[in-house]
């Protein structure tokens, strides 16, 4: 970077994302040592969001020193004309995505400008507004992308950054690297959240929950069908997504979740041919929820909605997000795993939100500090050098990462499912 002023704009400023990002970010401006902290001490932060926004309400209360660096911004961002102005009036020098717009629109905004970008997830307005595509809306999101992505040559961006997709590319990089000369049988993308009120009488009834955006879960667990990558081929199982587990054990710590789609399962399945999938196991009281609603999952869509929210009320349990990497007679693993209370205590947001902050803190400070190359990249296409700063930007924040072996192995996929029985 140089020494002048560094103006971002933050995008879904108002949501759980956005917040939690902002909330980390207040813990760079306070720690001398933490990357991106020289420039964040003389920054502008812009923050748009489609919803009305107060500084003092909104804001001031969890990122009080930040607070005086940000620029509050009301509008649709599918007003892209208008988005193109703010960014020019504003000379921003990257955007931070954080919202539900959609990406492809961002990115042609963006390298129509040449300013940089960054976001967690793929957004697409078309695949949401056509119904035939259900079942198969990841995929669709992906494709779209991936027509598009070679023609984005003006700017530099990293798509995904987030916890998954975005940390656990890291992970997977990070952990073949230990064993060069052998290519892992499978990569599995694992995680078990176990968040959830700590009064269980908060639980009301028709209502789905969810530590993150209960519509975006809902879209994984009843709008896809389970989906794996093999020999770089995505694979779809016909079946519903809760109606098998597949079995994960990470040393002690061992669980059987369900296999969703995932960018990050796509993105690596490009590189390399061994099979990938995510696996995902969510709160007990979610899961029996669509456990019980196998035969009318549409109907969850007229449910309360309710994010998990410890300023709500007092959450307990963790989120666990991981990589386990299969060979013939044993597996490694790389995990991070983090308590609701304690983040809660120091940032103010869930898990959840924090873990995804984390993967974004990764991209903004490779895009400002490192060497990201022209394009839109996804984290596991970043250079060697590129890959290895981005697992030291994250780690500074995302604490513990562990490491271990398991002296066997449980096998592909499929050797791992269990059927589901009432």
């Amino acid at each position: 970077m140089t020494d002048e002023r560094l103006v971002m704009t933050l995008l879904g400023s108002g949501g759980g994302v956005g917040k939690a990002v902002l909330a980390l970010l207040e813990q760079v401006l306070q720690d001398t040592k933490a990357p991106l902290h020289a420039a964040l001490a003389s920054c502008t932060i812009h923050c748009i969001d489609v919803k009305p926004q107060q500084l003092e309400a909104d804001y001031a209360t969890y990122c009080p020193q930040l607070a005086s660096h940000l620029v509050l911004h009301q509008f649709d961002l599918q007003d892209t004309a208008r988005f193109k102005q703010h960014l020019t009036d504003t000379a921003s020098v990257l955007v931070i995505d954080a919202s539900w717009a959609d990406t492809l629109a961002m990115l042609e905004c963006c390298n129509e400008l040449a300013v940089s970008y960054v976001n967690t997830a793929l957004e697409s307005t078309e695949v949401d507004n056509r119904n035939e595509l259900e079942g198969f809306t990841l995929i669709e999101r992906y494709a779209r992308f991936k027509e598009c992505k070679s023609s984005f040559t003006g700017l530099k961006a990293i798509i995904g950054s987030g916890m998954n997709p975005g940390v656990v590319q890291w992970f997977a990089l990070s952990l073949m690297q230990e064993q060069p000369d052998k290519l892992p049988l499978a990569c599995y993308i694992v995680e078990t959240d176990s968040s959830f009120y700590a009064d269980r009488t908060m639980h009301q009834p028709n209502t789905v929950y969810s530590t993150w955006s209960p519509e975006c879960y809902l879209d994984e667990a009843i709008l896809n069908y389970p989906m794996y990558v093999s020999n770089h081929m995505p694979l779809f199982l016909y079946r519903h997504v809760y109606e098998q587990t597949f079995l994960v054990k990470l040393g002690l710590t061992s669980f059987e979740g369900c296999l969703m789609p995932h960018e990050e399962v796509l993105s690596l399945g490009e590189r390399f041919p061994f099979e990938l999938g995510f696996i995902y196991k969510v709160n007990e009281v979610t899961t029996d929820i669509l456990h019980s609603h196998l035969n009318d999952a549409d109907e969850l869509w007229n449910w309360k909605h309710q994010l998990l929210d410890p300023r709500d009320a007092e959450l307990e349990g963790s989120d666990l997000v991981g990589v386990l990497l299969v060979y013939d007679d044993h597996e490694r693993y790389l995990f991070n795993v983090m308590e609701n209370k304690e983040i809660f205590e120091a940032y103010g947001t869930n898990a959840t939100y924090f873990q995804v902050a984390c993967g974004l803190y990764g991209g903004i400070c490779s895009l400002l500090l490192g060497d990201v190359p022209k394009g839109a990249n996804w984290v596991d296409e970043l250079s060697e050098k590129g890959i290895k700063a981005y697992g030291d930007y994250i780690s500074y924040f995302m604490k513990p990462l562990v490491r271990g072996t398991n002296a066997s192995s449980d096998g592909l996929l499929l050797q791992r499912l269990r059927e589901w029985k009432n």
